[in-house]
């Protein structure tokens, strides 16, 4: 920033009884007052800036006093700032030594102030008696200190995100497993019996195969008993497996499945020499005692084969009781199907939520997860609020209210004029969801609901806790809106930290680079407004972003094309960069006139 110097006082012709109040003026003529920073700028709503000079030694006199009044003066009106009042007993070493004095002054911005200049009058008194300086007989009020006011900070973009909640359904196919109970065969027998046909299992089974239920897999699972006679037959587990695909097969012919048959695939797995059906069968078996259990379960984890472990136990004292209770258990066919799921089509579910809104079909027509889901099948924001309603009429739950709130969200970002007619009602739905459940995509509507509100430091509470615990989606989102409250905070190397972690859109893009040019970055601040005007071409601000950012950088060239750029999009821009200080340097040459014509 350039740094201006202006002379303290003025030479004056002064006549005045005595001499000590025109010596003290006399002897401030050739000191200098300066301001940081110069021009003043605006930052957090506030503009503050120092002022500070040096006192000429001996210019206090006891009992006199030196006044400094500054003004911030834009147009014909006046701010008046804090005098400060400089007197011999606070400034003891001015006696004998120069004495440097700085003060901090502060007021908060106005859009009407960006044009003015600080300006001070100076007063030397004694009693009743003072000379003022400038004499405003010679018709000049006050000396000019500092211009004013770059605003920079000012051109943060709002930025908003609306965070949709999960609608919790599941939109990929589902397998659903069913199983049949067990077919039983007689010893050694693989054949099925009419009366496991005509049982309950066998019903359902047909039933089931009648229905046409869209069918991945039919695994069947083949099983004997261990005693001997079982063993002589080592295929009777796969024929009992067989014969289950077979009657399958048969229905399907039955019921005419046609082509669908083919794309249902039969698995076939035979149980031969396994214990593991006889344990558990023996487990659930209350007919004999643990101790006697214990006697079948050491022979199993003992050493042997399975024909000299199945002589072991023919041996137990327990065996025909088992051998009738728990064997014939064993001899059967296990069927367990993979179904897909009967869901409706997403064309069912749209037209179906569409008639609900409109009061043609029963709200019960959909589950809540089923309209939840329905509403992101259309791109129409108005049908999605109208589904989202309706789905906070089927009980308490947050996400539809979130959702809902989302959506006017997302209307306002398309359409800034509905703001004042949708903020509020957002705000409603808002409040209904954060009572039910806190959750990071209410805060981060919340956030933007604030911001768009005006309250920036609300906004930013917001998004802190909205961060804790979201996804990447809504985090990246939040970091946007995070980053434009920053700015107006002030705290530019956190907005370039959450820009820099926000979703890649014009706004957060812009938002970085103004950052990083608060921050003193503009090599990078150049290079981010060039991602929002390559995200945008239609974004005059970023163009304008990126003039401020070569006239920081001393780059002419880059000033002109890009402000060319910016006041063919928006010519009000004109204005604006005819009196923005920081165009100071380059206002005078051709060029840059010739740009904003």
């Amino acid at each position: 920033m350039r740094k201006i110097v202006y002379s303290l006082g003025i030479i004056l012709t002064l006549t005045m009884a005595g001499c000590t109040l025109p010596q003290m003026i006399k002897m401030v003529k050739d000191q200098k007052l300066e301001t940081k920073p110069n021009p003043l700028e605006v930052h957090k709503d506030t503009v503050a800036f120092d002022m500070s000079g040096n006192l000429p030694a001996k210019l206090l006199k006891k009992g006199t006093v030196f006044t400094v009044n500054p003004f911030y003066t834009y147009g014909d009106k006046e701010l008046a700032l804090p005098p400060v009042a400089l007197k011999a007993e606070d400034y003891p070493k001015n006696a004998t030594e120069q004495t440097s004095i700085s003060k901090s002054f502060s007021f908060p911005y106005k859009e009407e102030y960006r044009q003015g200049q600080v300006e001070v009058q100076f007063v030397a008194s004694k009693g009743a008696k003072s000379k003022t300086l400038p004499d405003p007989k010679m018709g000049k009020k006050y000396v000019t200190v500092a211009p004013g006011i770059i605003a920079t900070s000012r051109l943060v973009q709002k930025s908003y995100f609306a965070a949709f909640a999960d609608h919790g359904y599941n939109n990929q196919e589902e397998l659903v497993p069913v199983i049949i109970p067990d077919f039983n065969f007689e010893r050694g027998k693989s054949i099925l019996r009419k009366s496991e046909l005509k049982a309950d299992k066998g019903k359902q089974l047909d039933a089931f195969i009648a229905s046409k239920n869209i069918t991945k897999t039919v695994t069947i699972t083949g099983t004997h008993s261990p005693e001997g006679l079982e063993r002589i037959n080592s295929k009777l587990s796969e024929e009992r497996a067989k014969v289950i695909e077979k009657f399958y097969r048969d229905e399907m012919k039955k019921y005419d499945y046609q082509g669908i048959a083919a794309e249902i695939k039969f698995i076939l797995k035979p149980i031969v020499d396994d214990w593991s059906g006889f344990s558990v069968a023996l487990a659930a078996y209350q007919g004999i005692s643990a101790d006697e259990k214990s006697e079948y379960t050491n022979i199993i984890n003992g050493s042997g084969s399975f024909e000299e472990k199945e002589n072991a136990m023919k041996k137990l004292k327990t065996y025909n009781k088992v051998f009738k209770d728990v064997y014939p258990g064993l001899r059967a066919a296990k069927t367990e199907i993979l179904t897909v799921k009967a869901k409706k089509t997403d064309a069912e579910m749209s037209v179906l939520a569409k008639q609900i809104t409109k009061g043609e079909a029963s709200a019960d027509a959909l589950s809540f997860e089923e309209m939840m889901y329905a509403a992101t099948l259309t791109p129409s924001l108005d049908e999605k609020a109208a589904i989202y309603e309706a789905a906070t009429k089927k009980g308490n739950n947050w996400n539809a209210n979130n959702n809902l709130a989302a959506t006017y969200i997302q209307m306002m970002i398309e359409n800034p004029a509905k703001m004042s007619d949708l903020a509020g009602k957002a705000a409603t739905q808002l409040d209904i969801a954060m009572k039910l459940k806190a959750t990071p995509e209410v805060l981060a509507n919340l956030a933007s609901i604030a911001l768009m509100q005006g309250n920036p430091y609300k906004a930013y509470s917001y998004s802190i806790k909205a961060l804790n615990g979201a996804s990447n989606d809504v985090a990246r989102g939040v970091n946007g809106v995070k980053g434009a409250c920053e700015i107006y905070k002030a705290n530019y190397s956190d907005a370039v930290r959450s820009t820099s972690s926000s979703t890649d859109t014009d706004v957060n893009l812009f938002n970085k680079g103004l950052a990083q040019l608060l921050s003193k970055d503009n090599s990078n601040a150049a290079s981010s407004f060039a991602e929002a005007t390559k995200k945008n071409p239609n974004m005059a601000i970023a163009f304008y972003g990126a003039a401020i950012a070569a006239a920081h950088n001393g780059n002419g060239d880059g000033v002109v094309s890009n402000l060319t750029s910016a006041v063919k999009l928006n010519p009000s821009l004109k204005e604006k960069a005819l009196s923005d200080l920081e165009f100071a340097k380059f206002s005078t040459t051709d060029a840059f006139r010739n740009a904003l014509k």
